[in-house]
């Protein structure tokens, strides 16, 4: 296999951009904070989001200490809510379970709520500079080309794992380094559509360019649209419920314009069983 460590991690240190969770200091809780709100949510909507948290949690503690609607409002509009509530769980077991520190050990860290393996490595490697391979959607894109000579990745796997650290260097901050690279270089310049070829610092190593860029197929999981979904009818509620003064409002008034009663009735039912809701006398209220 080509050497792909050096010049992806020379490129990444001229062209990483600045993100919060990269600068110094930043801390293993605001990783964490940080890799929830990124999943599925693009960069520039998290980064107002996470420095808000932040301020008003800036330790798991203060997080643990506050009731699980204070954690839904405050995600406000970043979509999937249930991280919302997974992130609040997280707190607390790192409150009870680990003093109040986010624990470095891969296994601890998947032993929290709403933490995969994804997730897990992410914040030993960038909070705590341990070696492991961190492997996202834009890494998978990345390693599908460059390796495998694949237009787009295949389904997530084990393998993914195994491909990232069989580039990884030995030395841990090196290899901290080049995880970052391999998803800076998926996400700006090795996207899913109208790859920036000219300006990748692998195309002399691309398997997928040395191959003509094949059209091997697209096997990812095509997300549902929005509009008119269970997902924006899920939102509209949890909004009315945000916005209420006191975050109640009785059953009849819960969005009573939209256009699916039915829909409307399955959103508030998932809402109830995902927990992101309550029904109590009449109201439905965010969770106490």
């Amino acid at each position: 296999m080509p050497d792909l460590a050096a010049p992806l991690a020379e490129w990444y240190r001229e062209n990483a951009r600045d993100l919060p969770w990269r600068r110094p200091g930043f801390g293993p809780w605001g990783v964490l904070v940080s890799e929830f709100m990124l999943q599925q949510t693009p960069v520039n909507r998290v980064i107002p989001h996470l420095e808000a948290w932040m301020a008003r949690w800036p330790a798991p503690t203060d997080l643990a200490a506050a009731a699980p609607a204070d954690a839904v409002r405050q995600w406000a509009n970043l979509g999937y809510p249930r991280r919302a509530l997974w992130l609040h769980r997280a707190a607390v077991e790192i409150r009870d379970r680990h003093d109040g520190v986010v624990p470095r050990d891969v296994d601890a860290l998947l032993a929290l709520t709403g933490i995969g393996d994804y997730t897990a490595r992410a914040v030993a490697v960038f909070a705590y500079g341990d070696r492991h391979p961190v492997v996202d959607t834009n890494t998978r894109r990345v390693l599908a080309r460059v390796v495998d000579g694949r237009s787009q990745p295949g389904p997530p796997s084990r393998r993914d794992l195994e491909a990232m650290s069989a580039i990884l260097p030995d030395d841990r901050a090196d290899a901290a380094v080049l995880n970052a690279a391999a998803m800076e270089l998926g996400a700006t310049v090795c996207v899913a559509r109208s790859p920036r070829c000219d300006a990748c610092p692998l195309r002399d190593r691309c398997a997928w360019r040395a191959a003509g860029y094949p059209d091997t197929g697209d096997e990812r999981r095509r997300q549902a649209r929005y509009k008119g979904s269970d997902r924006q009818a899920r939102g509209a509620v949890l909004k009315t419920l945000r916005d209420a003064a006191t975050h109640a409002v009785p059953l009849g008034q819960v969005v009573p314009d939209w256009p699916d009663t039915r829909q409307r009735d399955r959103a508030i039912d998932s809402l109830i069983a995902d927990g992101l809701a309550e029904a109590y006398d009449g109201l439905l209220r965010l969770p106490a």
